[in-house]
């Protein structure tokens, strides 16, 4: 098989191919090697090869292998790590022109777990400079510049798991790890075609991951289909003493086969979905409602919870990321950021109201509590990932049609407004899964996402996997990624 066709096949057929001997871990990490290298500078999607270490844990798992000892599904799988994640001896920049250099002498809990299961680390994958949190308002916002669609170079490939996004979606990996304070693996998943899960909050350790918002960051895998997030999320989940606020449990995949029968998922679709929706997101939205019928009973017009979800997240980033990255603001290191609003946006956030985050956090308990009584009466809610295509690179976010990164509400009152689910989602840290339903305008991808209860991933990969199962949008790959 050519080396596209390697990476093109699901991490549970890689694994098969593997553990049967028809395919080695060296020759599918010097693939992804290859096709890093040939398509992530044009993608600006890579910051570093790991080529030494990764043909080295490829002949480790190779050797495994040969012997008998099978890790689990993804042993000698490669994959690629969003710069934020610490990996010994190896740079970890956090996207950003004054930390080129940083390097830590130790791995993020979540680079251990995969490691521990066999997967091969061959790229830091590019991100919007310390993941967005000082207020970028330009794609070209990395000193790695811009990311980029596969779909459409002219586009943006979304933040801030910017190179994880397009670096899946190319095929040049077969998974990724991204990270969400609000909307970093949703947005570039819907830009780039991609499936992205954002677990619950606590149940993927963030140990030496970059701190945003300590409140709000989650870790999470960006792959094809869901079935290959769940195998990365099984790998990766699960307590960490050296991040307190991690769960007890875990995650498991497949789950366990259960004796009573399948019943129909319910769905819920909140009034206004597709208020604020691009033309050619809102057929695809359609479209993807009518294959979902198919197998889950659907209600429209469902009354969302109305609450400040956007400045309230604004709020509690703003606060925390100011302490994050106090020493670097305070340095003047952030003036030499590439994104000019990320130069000043710093000192703004220093200027936050300690009444205004409480405020905040004291607001976040009836918040998630109206939500969870929402999501208690349905499987998941169905919405757009985002309203609108992957705006063009090169022009400021509220200078073209398309919406802003970050969803906010309208200063208009009277006027309907797309429910703020990924602000709400992240609030209340509850999981949320992107899946590729389309295309529009400039072959650039649309998503729909699927909104569950605190710890409900089984739930939403089992319904995703239907309807993966009756389309086969996540299956397209991008034209001229040879």
């Amino acid at each position: 098989m050519s080396a596209l066709e390697l990476v093109d096949l699901s991490l549970a057929e890689l694994g098969r191919r593997l553990r049967a001997r028809q395919v080695s871990a060296v020759e599918l990490a010097e693939a992804a090697l290859a096709r890093l290298e040939k398509h992530g500078p044009r993608l600006g999607a890579v910051v570093t090869l790991t080529r030494e270490l990764a043909l080295a844990q490829a002949r480790q798992a190779d050797d495994e292998l040969r012997a008998g000892r099978e890790r689990g599904p993804l042993h000698g799988i490669p994959y690629g790590a969003k710069d934020l994640l610490a990996t010994r001896g190896i740079p970890t920049t956090w996207g950003a022109e004054p930390l080129r250099e940083q390097v830590f002498d130790f791995d993020a809990t979540a680079v251990t777990r995969l490691r521990e299961a066999g997967a091969v680390l061959v790229a830091k994958l590019a991100m919007v400079e310390l993941a967005g949190g000082l207020g970028y308002n330009n794609p070209d916002a990395s000193f790695t510049g811009p990311g980029r669609t596969p779909w459409n170079p002219e586009h943006w490939s979304g933040g801030s798991s910017s190179g994880s996004g397009a670096a899946v979606a190319a095929r040049l990996v077969p998974f990724a790890l991204g990270s969400e304070t609000s909307g970093s693996i949703l947005t570039p998943a819907s830009f780039c075609g991609v499936t992205g899960l954002r677990p619950t909050y606590g149940l993927v350790s963030r140990h030496g991951a970059m701190a945003l918002a300590w409140t709000l960051d989650k870790l999470g895998p960006m792959a094809k289909s869901a079935e290959d997030c769940a195998l990365v999320l099984a790998a990766i989940a699960g307590p960490d003493p050296a991040d307190p606020a991690t769960v007890a449990g875990g995650f498991a995949w497949p789950p366990r086969p259960s004796r009573r029968p399948e019943r129909r998922p319910r769905l819920g679709v909140p009034r206004h979905a597709t208020a604020s929706a691009a033309p050619a997101v809102k057929l695809a939205f359609e479209q993807g409602l009518a294959a979902l019928r198919g197998f889950a009973d659907v209600e429209e017009d469902v009354p969302f919870p109305d609450f400040p979800w956007g400045p309230a997240v604004s709020v509690i980033v703003d606060a925390e990321g100011a302490s994050a990255f106090r020493d670097l603001i305070e340095g003047g290191a952030t003036r030499r950021l590439r994104a000019a609003a990320d130069r000043v946006g710093g000192y703004q956030m220093l200027m936050t109201l300690a009444v205004d985050y409480l405020q905040a956090l004291r607001l976040r308990g009836p918040m998630r509590a109206a939500l969870d009584e929402l999501l208690a009466r349905y499987d998941a809610l169905v919405v757009p990932t985002r309203n609108g295509l992957a705006p063009r690179v090169g022009y400021d976010f509220d200078q073209q049609p398309e919406p802003r990164p970050s969803p906010s509400p309208s200063p208009d009152r009277h006027r309907p407004t797309t429910p703020a689910t990924i602000p709400a989602g992240n609030l209340a840290g509850l999981p949320a899964l992107a899946l590729p339903n389309g295309f529009g305008p400039g072959g650039l991808p649309t998503s729909l996402q699927l909104l569950g209860r605190a710890f409900s991933e089984q739930r939403l990969v089992e319904i995703a996997q239907r309807f993966q199962a009756a389309s086969d949008w996540h299956m397209r790959r991008p034209e001229g990624i040879d």
